[in-house]
């Protein structure tokens, strides 16, 4: 059997996915596929990810109690001169922890919080990934 791609392959992995949240992180994962047409899906990390043009951009980290998060980053390692500059862009929702000026995390806690937040978040994925 051929190996499964893109959005074949992360919804396989959703199926088997065992979480508390997994509601809420279909929900989002849907947010996020309805955004562009080039925001391509496949599983890094053991989880649903999202790369832009090729490139990786958001990943979903599903290790947590009651939380999941959002990671936005530039590739797998942030850069080594990215940790003394300013973020990549203001985050006026607040919603981005900084990791690093490329690598931001934005933490959910169920789908009254992912309602609450939808519209920042669309925007920051968004501004993240360079979609006009």
């Amino acid at each position: 059997m051929a190996k499964l791609t893109g959005t074949h392959q992360v919804d396989e992995f959703m199926q088997r996915l065992e979480h508390p949240l997994k509601r809420e992180i279909e929900e989002v994962r849907r947010m996020l596929q309805g955004m562009d047409r080039e925001l391509a899906e496949q599983v890094k990390w053991n989880a649903p990810s999202f790369c832009y043009r090729n490139e990786d951009r958001v990943t979903f980290n599903l290790r947590g109690n009651g939380f999941f998060r959002l990671v936005l980053h530039r590739g797998a390692k942030a850069s080594v001169d990215s940790v003394d500059m300013k973020p990549y862009f203001e985050d006026i929702g607040g919603l981005m922890e900084w990791a690093a000026n490329d690598r931001a995390t934005i933490k959910l806690t169920g789908m009254e919080d992912i309602e609450a937040k939808s519209g920042l978040l669309i925007e920051a994925v968004r501004r993240w990934v360079d979609i006009e």
